[in-house]
């Protein structure tokens, strides 16, 4: 479920609300009682973690650090067995 960010237009107080996308939106600030509205936010990044998912699996395309068995890093000649500096 998403949470949902609101900000009343009389007092300015900001809140936010854990609620379903189907829920209707809230419409009375819990502080004074005036009406609200429903703000854009950014939204959250989704980040996968545990086994099969790596660092550089969220960089752009192109950009970073990608080491391993296909390239090169950290000056050496021939392709990495371990991640850089583990060794």
């Amino acid at each position: 479920m998403p949470t949902y960010e609101y900000r009343c237009s009389a007092c300015r107080h900001e809140f936010e609300q854990f609620q379903k996308m189907t829920d209707d939106p809230i419409t009375v600030c819990p502080e004074c009682g005036g009406a609200v509205e429903k703000l854009i936010g950014m939204g959250g990044g989704i980040i996968f973690k545990g086994p099969g998912f790596h660092a550089t699996d969220y960089t752009a395309q192109g950009t970073g650090t990608r080491c391993g068995r296909e390239s090169t890093c950290c000056g050496k000649a021939t392709p990495c067995d371990v991640k850089p500096c583990e060794s």
